[in-house]
């Protein structure tokens, strides 16, 4: 069904995909008045009405009436796909304009960026070091500011001691003076005192020399009153005649002795006043000893006060340097500050410019998705009258995949054999084969390169599997020669989810699908088989009976025979068939059928494929609400590989392989050509392959054929009869689908649409 989508989600219409909008197809842009569409203009309403005509006919035996007006009704789809394709050119060259912008606006966002990223590390670094040189500035400031108060306070200090100092120093100063002033009053008493001294000596002299007088005159006094005693002794005789006399000297001797008492008397005064003399000099001596001990401690004090004065004039000078030198630093930070405050407006500017440009890239990224949805949009709306164009002609689709270059190779570049033209009408859909230096170009549905990845391949026919669930005959075939890729396309590799091939694939939607049908009445039953052709003898690879499934000799153990019944539906008797519940089911199945099927070893393929590989799934859908059922069926089929026996050295029983294959192929070519032809008489019975595939070749089933191509210089011959061969199977009419579509009646045996 066409208008369903993937994953069994349902598709919208063109205008409400594009934000609820109507498609005014005559807003395309006016270079269309110049082409082959003649200025004609589309709108959605006249596409749904093209795409949702139906043939009215006076005379429905009329057929030459029938083919002018299919003829017609293909001439106006074809200007309408013209049209959309000149639409899609447009809206291409926009994409790519816009691409081009976009990638201009990168290049400079990103040159910006890294510069920008440049700078804000350059400004980093710098921030970097200006907040470690701040942080030194402010440790060193720190230390300088405790330096400088250690400094100021000790220079306090110091001044609070040079005050006290000062004072002390001026209390001294005057107590010195009055202490010099005593001094001076001291020496000038002890100049006057020594002045006395020697007065006082030379008196003592003097008394000395009176007192020796004295002495003498005593002794002689002593020696005279001897001699008077004497004399008195003698007088005494004469007393009492000399008793006057006596008298007389008695009073003289006793006035001598009194006057010698009173030189004695003085004599010892002069004596005491000697040694108070002396006891005051001593004093004296004492007292200018101290004076002077002061002087001397006054004296070193002074000094001490000198230096101190001298070391704080040097402390006022290093605090004033280390001053000018926080002044300097503190500039310094200013400076830094401002630098750095400079540098967050550049960071903040820059940030804003690289917040403009980045709206701006979004802005861009926004318009390029809008064109890219559009031309999405456009090229799904194309593929839809493109599969309607084909479905009402009747033709086999073909899809070509070249297969990616493999390590075991040759190094030869694969530029050599293949192109891709680029062109609009072209690209996605050309194929270009150079060969002996003479190109070959080729036009297929579709085209993957080998970059090609498998969910890509899958997309592309996700909607002919859709349409066995709506209840058409699906036949999927791959062609091409042996190691071109075949099993891959449709299986894959095993253990890898990435690189799951169509059949699993397929299988997943279906089930999918399935599921979010059921909301709407939908109920399906699926039934699934699975057969190979080995030397044109059929083989059920889900049979549980080994002895049915042996060959030997060439011939099976059990026969099964193809019949066709008059509804175009196929039988193949005895054939083992399983109704499934969910792929996984289905993958068990796969493996199983995988492990059965009939692989050899030959010089081209370590691997190859020596049968024909049908899956058919038969699909039963009934719609409770409406009582609608729908019949589909879904064959997937891996052909075995085209070999020649010169380049594959088969021998033995891989020889009688590859003649069988060959074989089979050739009959497959046949019948093709007979259909090109439209010959009466089409070979579908010299095969069992063809005969089995008589509904999808001759019938009214949807049909598409892989062909699948080696990029290997040595390979361009087989590659180029593959190419030819799939132009055309291209070629070919086979007939209208037709949807099966009745009320619900009883389940039906699996056949083989």
């Amino acid at each position: 069904m066409v208008g369903t989508a993937n994953n069994g989600r349902l598709r919208l219409a063109f205008s409400l995909v594009n934000g609820s909008q109507d498609l005014d197809l005559s807003s395309a842009p006016a270079s269309n008045a110049g082409s082959e569409c003649g200025g004609i203009e589309f709108t959605r309403e006249d596409v749904e009405a093209l795409v949702n005509e139906k043939m009215k006919y006076k005379n429905k035996f009329n057929y030459k009436e029938r083919c002018e007006n299919m003829m017609e009704y293909i001439k106006r789809l074809r200007l309408c796909i013209k049209w959309f394709q000149e639409l899609e050119g447009e809206y291409a060259f926009e994409q790519e304009k816009l691409r081009n912008a976009l990638e201009l606006t990168e290049r400079r966002c990103s040159e910006m960026e890294v510069a920008l990223n440049n700078k804000e590390e350059e400004l980093n670094l710098i921030i970097l070091e200006l907040r470690k040189s701040l942080a030194s500035l402010q440790d060193k400031l720190a230390k300088e500011e405790s330096e400088k108060k250690a400094a100021v306070d000790s220079l306090t200090k110091e001044k609070e001691a040079r005050t006290s100092i000062e004072r002390s120093q001026a209390s001294l100063s005057e107590e010195l003076e009055k202490v010099q002033g005593e001094l001076d009053g001291a020496n000038q008493r002890i100049a006057s005192i020594n002045d006395m001294y020697k007065l006082l000596q030379e008196y003592n002299s003097s008394l000395q020399l009176y007192n020796s007088k004295l002495q003498t005159d005593l002794d002689t006094a002593h020696e005279t009153i001897k001699r008077g005693e004497k004399e008195r002794s003698a007088i005494v005789e004469n007393l009492h005649t000399l008793r006057g006399q006596h008298k007389s000297l008695q009073d003289q001797l006793m006035s001598s002795i009194a006057s010698q008492d009173e030189v004695m008397k003085q004599k010892d005064a002069l004596l005491n006043e000697v040694a108070c003399l002396r006891m005051e000099l001593h004093q004296t001596r004492e007292d200018r000893e101290h004076y002077q001990q002061q002087v001397q401690s006054l004296a070193a004090e002074v000094s001490k006060y000198k230096e101190l004065a001298t070391n704080s004039s040097e402390l006022e000078e290093k605090c004033l340097s280390q001053g000018n030198q926080i002044q300097i630093l503190h500039d310094q930070l200013a400076v830094a500050e401002r630098k750095l405050q400079m540098s967050d407006m550049s960071i903040f500017e820059t940030r804003n410019e690289f917040e403009g440009q980045k709206k701006l890239i979004e802005e861009l990224q926004n318009r390029l998705e809008d064109a890219e949805f559009k031309l999405i949009e456009g090229e799904k709306l194309r593929k839809k009258l493109h599969n309607t164009i084909l479905e009402l002609k009747g033709n086999i689709r073909v899809f070509c995949r070249v297969r990616p270059q493999l390590p075991d190779d040759s190094s030869s570049n694969q530029a050599k054999v293949f192109s891709y033209p680029t062109s609009m009408e072209y690209l996605g859909r050309g194929i270009d084969m150079t060969q002996n230096a003479q190109k070959h170009s080729f036009t297929f549905d579709k085209v993957f390169m080998p970059d090609a990845s498998q969910e890509e391949v899958f997309v592309e026919i996700s909607q002919l599997v859709q349409s066995a669930l709506d209840g058409y005959k699906v036949c999927i075939f791959a062609y091409g020669q042996t190691g071109s890729g075949k099993t891959y396309t449709m299986m894959g590799k095993p253990g890898q989810p990435d690189e799951k091939g169509l059949i699993p694939r397929s299988l997943e939607q279906i089930f999918q699908t399935k599921q979010a049908l059921q909301p709407q009445g939908w109920r399906y039953e699926m039934q699934v088989s699975m057969l190979e052709i080995y030397n044109e003898t059929i083989r059920d690879l889900l049979s549980t009976n080994k002895d049915a499934s042996r060959i030997e000799n060439g011939v099976a153990g059990k026969q099964y025979t193809i019949k066709h019944d008059a509804n175009g539906n196929t039988q193949v008797s005895d054939l083992t068939i399983v109704d499934v519940q969910s792929s996984r089911e289905v993958k068990y199945l796969l493996d199983r059928a995988a492990h059965s099927r009939s692989v050899g070893k030959t010089q081209m393929n370590e691997q190859s494929s020596r049968s024909h590989f049908v899956f058919t799934m038969r699909i039963t859908g009934v719609n409770e609400s409406t009582e609608q059922e729908v019949q589909g069926v879904l064959n997937l089929i891996d052909l075995a590989g085209s070999e020649r026996l010169s380049k594959s050295g088969s021998t033995g029983d891989r020889l009688k392989e590859t003649q069988a294959i060959n074989k089979s192929l050739s009959s497959l070519a046949d019948v093709i050509f007979a259909l090109a032809k439209k010959e009466d008489h089409v070979p579908f019975r010299n095969s069992k392959l063809t005969y089995l595939l008589q509904p999808c070749l001759g019938g009214d089933s949807k049909t598409l054929m892989f062909v699948n191509i080696s990029p290997e210089p040595s390979s361009a011959g087989e590659s180029l009869c593959s190419l030819r061969f799939a132009a055309r199977v291209n070629a070919c009419e086979i007939g209208t689908p037709r949807r099966q579509l009745n009320m619900r009646t009883s389940e039906s045996r699996l056949s083989y649409g």
